[in-house]
């Protein structure tokens, strides 16, 4: 599976896209939106002919609606205005929009063709490439979904100007984490890089550095049997963090929560791989110094028992990748409860 062609970063997205829809053939457009996308990116796509009178399909912005009802809803309004095999999808916006928009395409009719422009820097540098779309159960990320490659993915840094501080620190919790399995190097780029005063030039060259590194791992395990599991270090307890959140109204976005899941799973590494404890205390502290604090106190059990259920799990074990140093990795490391109780005291 070849991927590397379909992240293309720009700065001229209307020529760009339009470009790419001349050489699609398709009958019927549609374009996927939330209504935070809706209202703050679609006008960045007017006077785009065939984007102007393309069918719009909005859903309510937010985790909790990345579920069957939001699937629903797209499959209805799609058959409703008359989508065919041949008919082309647009998801504009975030991760939840990439995810579920990609999964909705890629179901509908056995597969109807699927762009992403994603909106987000999360989005962009995670969600939108390398062909994982799905939606939530119960509270549990992603456990339906499927693997589905995007026609193409449109990276532009732009859309980045309209969002909070707390989106940017969400998508800059996964390039942390791109760079502590590839690039030492990359990681410094990183934690020098001005959060405060963004320099979105820069930042569109380091999303390139991001994308292409993903990309490196896609291409070599496109459907996460072997290496390409070293894309969720973070997220056994990361994704955990999230859902507990999610379950109890805590204000807490994906990146943020993997962000956290680094830093446990980095005293993971520690005490199972040796991974250096200077190199250690100087990550998580500068990863806890843009993060909100999260106290696992009264939570440990709880966190538990949902990464009993995550879907990387196998013989009902919690599944880690681990580092041995920046860009040195081990994946399929199973540990002991009392230690991952020990990595959630550390947090």
């Amino acid at each position: 599976m070849d991927i590397s062609s379909k992240a293309i970063t720009t700065y001229n997205l209307k020529e760009d896209l339009s470009t790419k829809l001349s050489e699609i053939n398709y009958d019927k457009l549609f374009i996927l939106m939330d209504t935070n996308t809706k209202e703050h990116c679609r006008s960045l796509l007017n006077g785009i002919q065939n984007i102007d009178s393309a069918h719009e399909i909005v859903i309510k912005a937010g985790e909790e609606n990345k579920n069957i009802e939001a699937v629903m809803h797209i499959w209805t309004e799609l058959e409703t205005a008359g989508a065919k095999r041949n008919s082309l999808f647009i998801n504009l916006g975030g991760g939840m929009i990439s995810d579920l928009g990609g999964f909705a395409a890629s179901c509908y009719k056995r597969g109807i063709r699927y762009i992403n422009i994603p909106t987000t820097l999360l989005a962009q540098v995670d969600a939108s490439a390398g062909g994982k779309t799905g939606f939530n159960m119960h509270s549990l990320k992603n456990q339906i979904g499927l693997f589905s490659l995007p026609e193409a993915v449109f990276v532009n840094p732009d859309f980045l100007k309209t969002l909070s501080k707390k989106n940017i620190i969400s998508g800059y919790g996964e390039m942390l984490k791109h760079a502590l399995i590839n690039d030492e190097q990359y990681l410094e780029d990183l934690l020098t890089f001005d959060l405060e005063n963004i320099d979105y030039q820069k930042l569109g060259l380091l999303i390139k550095k991001s994308i292409d590194i993903k990309e490196y791992f896609v291409e070599q395990d496109p459907k996460e049997e072997n290496i390409r599991k070293a894309l969720n270090f973070g997220h056994s307890i990361g994704h955990a963090i999230e859902t507990y959140s999610l379950k109890n109204n805590i204000d807490i976005y994906h990146g943020e929560a993997v962000a956290l899941g680094m830093i446990s799973e980095l005293y993971l590494s520690c005490i199972k791989k040796a991974f250096p404890e200077e190199k250690f205390k100087y990550i998580s502290e500068r990863i806890k110094a843009i993060y909100p604090a999260f106290s696992t106190a009264d939570c440990k059990d709880e966190l538990l028992e949902i990464m009993q259920h995550d879907k990387k799990n196998t013989s009902s074990k919690i599944n880690f990748t681990l580092l041995k140093d920046i860009g040195d990795l081990e994946i399929d490391n199973y540990c002991e409860i009392k230690e991952i109780k020990e990595a959630l005291d550390y947090l």
